[in-house]
């Protein structure tokens, strides 16, 4: 058994490395070929080099697909590129601007993963007879009883189990995440011990195809309709304001609401159907109770008997919960306190165990209630 728990000999171990460009997939990708696995590395091309920011760096574009291949010549590995901007605009960008009109706060980078990346490109890795898919996410994946379990990686600051909670068994069972147990610098650390040139590359910013963090400007482009004057309203549904388009608020928000007020003002809820955008205080925020769609679950209904512990935003606490299951949909009582949670986002289910915080699924928020109002 090899150290990525395959029966074969390392140099028999054919495997995918899907390389971003950026340091963390670069560092997964040497690490393999200086253990001695037979690696490919593949590279996605997902939008047009346009759309790249000045500003900020993202992933998959014109800079990052030579870095991706500078770093396979210098560790001498295959390296081939898979062109999906065609699939990426359909499943990722077309269905990020559908959830934004209908006034809810979508993450692309779940959908991303759920789609081109573990579902074509595990497809593609298949087809190429490779032993494993490895990525540069940083989560850990621990075998139990023939399966894989993913857990929080060792950097919660870094974690990014909330966004693969999409993952299937059968893709957990085929990838593998080397930087699970790594904190960052370790990462940079061994890049430069490496020579690599992206060991200073700065990590990715924004959302990939969002030019500086302006989501209205790709819904301008792609669907300028959108833009529609509306009310904005109080919670007693009196109107003491307009707005330009609901696409150009989301719920939590304080700044640019321009409504004078003894007390802030935030966005407490968006009503895509009468196009109004209701606010309140900040107090009226907090939600006790969310319902889910589109679950995806990793662990048997019997672990959720324990405690389990919901994840609503990628920077966010774990926070105590109770789950109840409906079918494909789940209804969440949130036992803390928490605020500001919108339909259109990810919640993750979590339970503690030995080995640390296992990730058992997850879903689509759908609604949301506080005592005010339900969204």
């Amino acid at each position: 058994m090899n150290s990525l728990g395959i029966n074969k000999t390392k140099k028999e171990t054919k495997i995918v490395v899907a390389m971003s460009g950026g340091v963390d997939s670069s560092v997964v990708a040497a690490m393999m070929k200086e253990e001695g696995y037979d690696v490919t590395g593949i590279t996605l091309k997902l939008y047009d080099d346009a759309k790249q920011s000045k500003e900020g760096r993202q992933c998959c574009a014109g800079q990052d697909i030579m870095d991706a291949k500078r770093v396979s010549e210098k560790i001498n590995i295959n390296h081939e590129i898979l062109y999906y901007q065609k699939k990426f605009k359909s499943e990722v960008i077309d269905s990020f601007i559908d959830s934004y009109v209908a006034g809810e706060t979508p993450i692309p980078c779940v959908q991303c993963n759920q789609t081109v990346k573990f579902r074509d490109l595990f497809k593609y890795a298949k087809d190429l007879k490779a032993d494993a898919l490895i990525t540069g996410h940083y989560v850990s994946r621990v075998q139990k009883n023939g399966h894989g379990n993913m857990y929080r990686a060792k950097d919660h600051k870094r974690d990014q189990s909330y966004f693969l909670f999409s993952t299937t068994q059968a893709q957990l069972d085929y990838l593998r995440f080397p930087l699970g147990n790594i904190e960052k610098d370790e990462t940079r650390s061994i890049a430069k011990k490496l020579n690599l040139n992206v060991a200073d590359k700065p990590d990715s910013q924004d959302i990939c195809f969002v030019p500086n963090g302006d989501y209205s400007s790709v819904i301008k482009k792609f669907k300028p309709e959108s833009f529609k004057k509306g009310k904005i309203i109080d919670l007693s549904g009196n109107q003491i304001g307009e707005h330009n388009g609901i696409i150009n608020y989301t719920i939590g928000q304080r700044k640019g609401i321009k409504i004078s007020s003894s007390k802030p003002l935030y966005v407490i809820n968006i009503n895509a159907d009468e196009n109004t955008v209701i606010v309140g205080q900040k107090e009226n925020l907090e939600i006790k109770k969310i319902n889910l769609r589109n679950l995806n679950i990793l662990a048997s209904r019997k672990e959720f008997e324990k405690n389990i512990y919901i994840k609503v935003r990628s920077t966010g606490k774990l926070l105590n919960s109770r789950v109840t299951f409906k079918n494909n949909h789940a209804e969440v009582e949130i036992l803390d306190k928490e605020t500001g949670i919108s339909p259109g986002q990810a919640c993750v289910f979590y339970s503690t165990d030995e080995v640390g915080d296992k990730v058992l699924g997850g879903g689509w928020i759908d609604k949301t209630f506080n005592n005010n109002l339900s969204t």
